[in-house]
């Protein structure tokens, strides 16, 4: 068969995947007859600085250590969750594509090494516009990976993140982020249905508003019967100080004091009804639950 552009691109990624298979599919939960999991797009590289800069050194160092991070970068999963159900197929953010990070991007292997061709997927749906949840959205031709799906997305989110305005307010050190974001935007405008908190966008699938790690973050509740589990996005961006200090501003948040709010808030719940939890770069592919600790929280992996 002859290769286009795009297809080209998938099969040198399933040459990969087909030595890489084992580790692509990360973890698994069933909600009825709802089918998750999650599959591994890589990893992130993040200096410290990126997320713990600003907090006290002398309370941060015990907790990290109590982790076992030691000096140099932070190495956070991406997780991206997969839905399958009534003949949906559905992706939760993007991943990174090819051209964030080196160690990121790897979700084309992931679907092929499970065997989900992207032109089954029916769904892409967004928590946020940062790199590593929308520009796996195009492929190294700048085509779109998933050419049959519906793309959903908050009415905030969008019109933040398309405003030609955001890239010379948002400050330097995120210029890029948001003249990417627009870039593939650009190409997802007459194919993007955009919604409000509340709405169930899907069958079971219910969004709610996470504000402050961007403007117009959401979380997704997905329910079956009396069994839920929330697919956080980056609400709750890591297993270690966003557990057990939640109050803490983190760096990587747009706007730290709303979202430690809004992780307080979520913990809260997800602790007091113990309700699964699906967290974009938490361990172990992510699927968990979050207990009480102390005066905070822990991350409880599935499994």
């Amino acid at each position: 068969m002859a290769l286009s552009r795009r297809n080209f691109g998938l099969a040198a990624a399933a040459g990969l995947a087909a030595a890489a298979a084992p580790g692509w599919a990360l973890a698994r939960i069933a909600l009825g007859a709802k089918r998750i999991e999650t599959l591994s797009d890589g990893h992130l590289t993040l200096p410290q600085e990126f997320v713990f800069g600003g907090l006290d050194p002398e309370a941060l160092q015990p907790l990290l250590q109590s982790h076992g991070i030691g000096a140099g970068p932070l190495t956070p999963e991406v997780n991206v969750t997969l839905l399958r159900d009534e003949g949906r197929v559905v992706l939760f953010d993007a991943g990174s594509g090819p051209g964030f990070q080196d160690s990121a991007g790897m979700l084309p292997m992931a679907l092929e090494a499970i065997g989900v061709a992207p032109e089954e997927v029916t769904h892409v749906v967004f928590t946020h516009c940062h790199p590593d949840h929308l520009w796996g959205v195009l492929d190294d031709f700048d085509e779109l990976l998933f050419p049959e799906a519906v793309f959903l997305m908050g009415q905030g989110e969008w019109d933040y993140w398309y405003d030609p305005d955001t890239a010379a307010s948002i400050g330097s050190s995120r210029a890029a982020m948001a003249a990417g974001a627009r870039r593939r935007m650009e190409v997802l405008e007459d194919r993007v249905q955009l919604f409000a908190d509340g709405t169930e966008i899907l069958p079971g699938v219910a969004a709610r508003a996470t504000r402050g790690h961007t403007p117009g973050h959401m979380s997704f509740e997905i329910r079956s019967g009396s069994e839920s589990v929330l697919i956080l996005g980056d609400a709750i961006g890591n297993d270690h100080v966003s557990f057990a200090e939640p109050t803490w501003p983190v760096g990587s948040d747009q706007d730290p004091q709303t979202a430690a709010a809004t992780r307080l808030r979520l913990l809260d719940q997800l602790a007091s009804e113990q309700m699964r939890l699906i967290g974009y770069h938490l361990p172990g592919g992510g699927i968990g639950r979050a207990e009480r600790s102390g005066s905070g929280y822990r991350f409880v992996p599935e499994g």
